[in-house]
């Protein structure tokens, strides 16, 4: 074969070599560029998983059982006239009734000596038949267990029209024993206590914020067993560990003397 053309081949094979190169050098540089995307998307992913978890922790006493909702609970268009009474009218003393929730009966105290200020609002949003027809809109079952109650709107953001403080009687080691009935409010609020209030069913301990604990209004003395069986160890209608119960729940009345 003559030089000339041996080397013309030889010239044509290395170009075509080089080209081969550079194209598995190009669809490397895309897979690389293609994984770095991902995990940058995959990192936001988790990152957004993450807030929205700590997120949840923060709010859950704000929406409020242990709720907690971004500002003060906003009023109604049903509550709007609705104004804080003065605690005087707790008298002092305590208060039993009966508070229902889908047909059961659950014995109650309100401690009007402990807790005068909230133990005064939820007499007179009783006597106003304010909870009657509300749903229980929040269950939890993971580390905290209270079915959270009171919010006209349904949803952890609503309240009576006002909002209130100090924090009343709170534990002072954190502990809420089973059928404790606590007032929500949002973390680190004081004042932002309403309407919304938590009844524990499973020994429960709640860390304290900056505000302190969760004001506990009074009991559950009797009908808790069958609130549990027939509303709690349903769980959430979600699957998780918080969320809304799985049997749509509401309260039917909610009487004191």
């Amino acid at each position: 074969m003559a030089p000339n053309k041996q080397n013309d081949r030889e010239a044509r094979q290395a170009r075509e070599r080089l080209r081969a190169y550079q194209a598995r050098q190009t669809v490397h540089e895309k897979k690389v560029k293609r994984r770095v995307r991902d995990n940058w998307i995959a990192g936001v992913a988790v990152l957004i998983v993450v807030v929205l978890a700590i997120g949840t922790q923060l709010l859950f006493f704000a929406k409020p059982g242990t709720p907690t909702a971004s500002g003060s609970p906003a009023p109604s268009a049903s509550s709007a006239a609705l104004t804080l009474p003065p605690k005087t009218l707790a008298e002092d003393r305590t208060w039993t009734g009966t508070m229902t929730i889908n047909g059961i009966p659950l014995g109650v105290e309100l401690d009007g000596a402990k807790a005068p200020q909230a133990v005064s609002s939820t007499i007179a949003l009783t006597q106003k038949k304010f909870y009657d027809g509300l749903t229980c809109h929040r269950l939890t079952n993971g580390g905290f267990y209270v079915l959270q109650c009171g919010d006209p709107k349904g949803d952890g953001s609503g309240g009576p029209g006002y909002s209130y403080g100090p924090i009343e009687n709170a534990p002072k080691d954190d502990k809420y024993p089973a059928g404790t009935i606590a007032m929500a409010r949002q973390s680190n609020n004081a004042s932002s206590q309403g309407s919304q209030f938590f009844i524990v069913y499973k020994d429960t301990t709640i860390g304290s914020d900056t505000a302190g604990g969760y004001t506990v209004i009074g009991k559950v003395t009797s009908g808790l067993d069958t609130l549990i069986s027939d509303v709690a160890d349903k769980g959430t209608a979600n699957g998780q560990s918080d969320g809304k119960p799985a049997v749509a729940t509401k309260i039917d009345s909610f009487t004191v003397k």
